[in-house]
This record gives C-alpha cells, sequence and structure tokens, in this order.
C-alpha cells in the first residue's frame, strides 16, 4: 500500500509538469459512408476547408494562433516551471537532531528517499503531541489550560490514537528535510510515501524512531544524441501528390458547378460519364471451386449513389465494367484488388462483382458563366473572380498542409534524437490528457448515456488506453520535451505583446461557449503554445530540408 503525502504546503520546491495541449490528433473529417472498394479521397481535406469561403474584405489581413480552448490545437510541448506556493523554509521548523536519508536512483527518473528519524526527534514530536491533545481535550476535573498527567491524558485520549498522531507528526515534521536533496527537481504531485504507515507505526513503538521510504519523481534530464544534434537536422518532408493548389481548385469549382444543377431521370439509354447512378453492389472471392466462394462483406452496399465522374476513385475497372448499364439491369464481372489496396486483406483478391442498377440520372448542369458567379461563392460578380478565390484558398491549404507537413517531419526527427528517461507520472498525465480529450469528442459527435460514460472513464478504460497507445504518448513526451530542452538552450523569446494578445483572445473564446476557466492556466498554456511556435520556427530556419512527393 502507498500513502500519498496530502500537505501541500510541506513539501519543498517542486516542478509542475504540464502535458501536451497542441500535439494531440485533429477531428477526423466526418464523411458519409461509402463501399470500401473506394479508395481514400486525400483531396476531401482540402474541400473540407473550401465550404465556407466569402469574398477578401478591404480590411488587412492579420496572423494569430488558434484559441487554446475549447478547440485543439496543431500540437505543443510540456513545460516544466516551479509550482507557486510550493517552497518551505525547513528552518523554520528546526529538528533537534538530523536525519539519515539514503537516496537511491531507480528508473524512470524516480529517486526513493530512505529516511532514519533518530529518537530524539521522535520524542520531541511525541512531546508536541501530548502538549496539543492537552489543549484540546476536556477532561472531568481538570481546568482547561492546567497541565494533564501525561498518564491520565493518554488513557483519556487511548493509547494507540496518541502513537498514530505522532508518527503523523514526525513525517509532516521531517518530510520537507528529507526532501531538500530533490529541491527543485521533484515533479508536482509525484511524491508517495511507500512505506506501509503499520509497518512505521510498529518501528515507533518498539524503536522509538522512525523508518520510512519516499519515492519522488524528478524532472528528467534530455540527452542528445550526439550532443547538440538538432542544429544539424536534415529533414525529408513527403508531401501529398494529390495537393496541387491549381488542380485541386478546378476540382472544387467544377463540384460547385454540379451541386447547382437539377438530377434528372435517363428513361432512353445505359449509363454515361457524368451520370449518376444508384447502384447495389455485390461480391464473391472467385475460387476453382465455386462452392468454395465466400461474400466480401466489405465490399458491398445497396443504395449507393456512384457519381461516375468519381471512377478515379473506385477499384480499378469498375466504372469501365458498368459503362452503359440500364436502370433495372443487373452486371456481374470479375476484378482484382491492387496489392496498393489500402484494406490490407484485400489486395490481391480475385473478386466477382454483381451491380444492379436501381435509378439513372443525368445532370441539368447551367452554364458556367458570369450570371451564376454568386451562387457559387456569395459576392462574387464573374466566373474569374470565383476560379482566383478558389486558388487563393487552396493554395492556403496547400501551404499549411506543407507547413504541418514539415513541422510534424521536424518533430518526428528530434524525438529520435534524444533519449529520456520518462517519469511514470509524466507519462500517465500526457496518457490522460489524451484520454480526456479523445472522450471530449466521442461525446460531441455522439450521445452516450452515464452509463456508458462511466464505462469510458473506468480506471479499467483509461488503464487499457494507456497501454495500447504507450508508443505514442512516450513518443510526444520525447517531443515536447525536447522542444522545451531547446527554448531553454537557445534562449528563445517571445513578446509580452503576443502573450497579452493571444491571452484575450483565448479567454474571449471561453467566454463565447460559457465556458468556465482559469485565466492563470490559461496564460501558462497560451505560453506553451507560443514557444512551441518559436521553437518550430527555429529549427526550420537552420534545418536543411529536402521536399519529395509520394
Amino acid at each position: 500500500m502507498e500513502l500519498t503525502y496530502p500537505s501541500a504546503t510541506s513539501t519543498p520546491t517542486l516542478h509542475r509538469f504540464r502535458p501536451s495541449l497542441f500535439s494531440l490528433p485533429p477531428s477526423p473529417l466526418r464523411l458519409s459512408a461509402k463501399p470500401p472498394f473506394l479508395q481514400p479521397n486525400k483531396q476531401l481535406r482540402f474541400f473540407a476547408s473550401l465550404s465556407n469561403i466569402s469574398p477578401p474584405s478591404s480590411s488587412s489581413r492579420h496572423f494569430s494562433f488558434l484559441p487554446l480552448y475549447p478547440s485543439q490545437k496543431p500540437s505543443t510541448r510540456f513545460v516544466v516551471s516551479a509550482a507557486p506556493g510550493g517552497a518551505v523554509d525547513t528552518a523554520e521548523d528546526k529538528l533537534p537532531a538530523d536525519l539519515h536519508v539514503t537516496e537511491t536512483r531507480e528508473p524512470n527518473s524516480r529517486v526513493r528517499l530512505s529516511v532514519e528519524v533518530p529518537p530524539v526527534v521522535c520524542e520531541d514530536s511525541y512531546r508536541r503531541v501530548i502538549r496539543e491533545f492537552g489543549k484540546q481535550s476536556k477532561i472531568p476535573g481538570f481546568r482547561p489550560g492546567k497541565n494533564i498527567p501525561e498518564t491520565i491524558l493518554v488513557n483519556y485520549v487511548g493509547k494507540e490514537n496518541v502513537q498514530k498522531a505522532t508518527v503523523e507528526s514526525i513525517l509532516k515534521r521531517t518530510l520537507p528535510h528529507a526532501l531538500s536533496s530533490v529541491t527543485g527537481k521533484a515533479l508536482e504531485d509525484s511524491i508517495r510515501i511507500a512505506s506501509k504507515f503499520s509497518d512505521m507505526e510498529k518501528t515507533y513503538t518498539t524503536l522509538n524512531t522512525l523508518r520510512y521510504d519516499v519515492l519522488v519523481d524528478v524532472a528528467p534530464v534530455v540527452k542528445w544524441i550526439p550532443e547538440d544534434a538538432y542544429k544539424n537536422l536534415k529533414v525529408v518532408v513527403e508531401l501529398d501528390s494529390d495537393t496541387d493548389a491549381q488542380r485541386i481548385a478546378e476540382q472544387e469549382l467544377k463540384r460547385r458547378h454540379k451541386s447547382l444543377g437539377a438530377l434528372k431521370i435517363v428513361a432512353d439509354r445505359g449509363l454515361q460519364i457524368g451520370d449518376v447512378a444508384v447502384i447495389d453492389i455485390s461480391a464473391t472471392t472467385i475460387e476453382k471451386d465455386e462452392s468454395n466462394a465466400k461474400r466480401i462483406p466489405a465490399a458491398e452496399t445497396k443504395g449507393f449513389n456512384f457519381d461516375t465522374e468519381d471512377g478515379d476513385k473506385v477499384l480499378p475497372g469498375f466504372l469501365d465494367s458498368i459503362i452503359g448499364i440500364k436502370s433495372g439491369e443487373t452486371k456481374s464481372f470479375p476484378l482484382v484488388f491492387p496489392e496498393s489496396w489500402k484494406q490490407e486483406d484485400l489486395r490481391g483478391v480475385h473478386a466477382q462483382f454483381t451491380v444492379q442498377c436501381k435509378e439513372l440520372f443525368y445532370r441539368n448542369l447551367p452554364e458556367l458563366n458570369d450570371s451564376i458567379a454568386d451562387k457559387l461563392i456569395p459576392g462574387c460578380t464573374t466566373i474569374e473572380e470565383v476560379k482566383q478565390l478558389l486558388l487563393q484558398k487552396c493554395q492556403e491549404v496547400e501551404q499549411s498542409a506543407k507547413d504541418q507537413a514539415t513541422d510534424n517531419a521536424i518533430l518526428d526527427q528530434i524525438q529520435q534524437m534524444v533519449e529520456i528517461d520518462i517519469p511514470q507520472s509524466i507519462f500517465e498525465e500526457q496518457g490522460r490528457q489524451l484520454y480526456g480529450a479523445q472522450l471530449l469528442q466521442v461525446q460531441a459527435n455522439m450521445k452516450i448515456n452515464e452509463q456508458q460514460l462511466a464505462a469510458l472513464s473506468s480506471p479499467k478504460a483509461v488503464n487499457q488506453f494507456l497501454n495500447t497507445q504507450k508508443e505514442n504518448i512516450t513518443r510526444i513526451i520525447k517531443q515536447n520535451l525536447a522542444i522545451g530542452d531547446i527554448f531553454s538552450r537557445e534562449n528563445l523569446q517571445y513578446s509580452t505583446e503576443d502573450l497579452a494578445k493571444e491571452v484575450q483572445n483565448s479567454i474571449a473564446e471561453f467566454q463565447q461557449h460559457k465556458q468556465d476557466y482559469d485565466e492563470e492556466r490559461v496564460k501558462e498554456q497560451v505560453q506553451e503554445v507560443l514557444e512551441g511556435a518559436k521553437v518550430l520556427e527555429w529549427l526550420r530556419e537552420h534545418a536543411e530540408i529536402q521536399y519529395i512527393t509520394k
């Protein structure tokens, strides 16, 4: 059994280790269901950013960080700082004799302090306890304030209660002195008395002394391999080939134009490129013995709205196989899932597809001219203005994606360059922060009852997350500690104006969403964001970066 020492005012200066707030993974794009024979559309991330475009206003543009809460941050780090109100002057309670403290280093940046309290200190603490009981006890026959014989007082209070109170007094008095060797290094909320209270009580009653062990996590040391490795970064950044701004802008214009067209039933011909078909799809494996053929549930769907202009996003050969199909007809054809298919268990599978066309439509599109510019983007008067605005937005998204890919590559490389003995308390704090963010996302995306929430919040669920996500949590911690170390080593700074501005923006968002907040905590979080941004800016300036296309 471990006892948590409760007195925050009786510990030396501690370090607070703040978990990452903007290293949380972004929320996934919520898309309508589509059958798995469709390849994932990487362009959707661009289209999602183009849904609310308006012409630029006459006011000048400005840059600011995203508010911290309730929005998520794209990435951040831990910061180690001295915890407020944690310092205690041990001279205020000078002990009559020195303690004997043995310090042993343990894994995960943990220190074990084996403390032996001499009898004179135990006796002094006992006398204090007796005096305190004498002041508080109201014993018949003794006026308040008068000295009560010790034997009578002990019998009245109870010998066992006096012993327990004395052990607690000894711990409270000696713990700050015992922790003096880790002053300035101990992590907040990591101090634990590992010895059983019953064992301490037994030692005191038999030997009139006290022995106990204290476990404390200390701020981990960041060791660069080689030293100052971050100063010579050579980073290769892989960029998505589907993020060409010009092509994406053209596709977005086409998509918006199509949305203005009315779907009309095709009655006298088969499927053509440009049509939309409502189809049922079934699939089985192709085996030498047909009796061994198995359904492929992952490739089946009913009532699927298939836009033929998205033919490059489906299984190769699928579109060509159904061209010409008429409403009410059924076609069956074999296809092979390519080895590059995202769903691994379907790679190389020979499948027999059966497609039934339920309905067939064509689009009656308006002419693409200035008369529909305002319908494509409100406020625009010409098609050329629409094209330029879409291209501008796509270029911004493309640059943002490039910057994010660069930061991710840098962060991944620096975490591989450091050796850090991560304390368990830091690991658990970061893991719980990530799990809490995921739980909030689940609550935002779906309705869950109290029973489901309790199950998701249970220690078992949290510990399972910590175990399954150990590698990811460790990676994030190493990144954050490495960034914090660079910020300190390079004496980087940010302006007080930026800090004040971003604190104000963050508080405004809290108030807008009518959420409670701690202004001091908000300030700390903003500092983390600004420090992280400064480090990444410095690393980009000093690194050798090469961009390649996937």
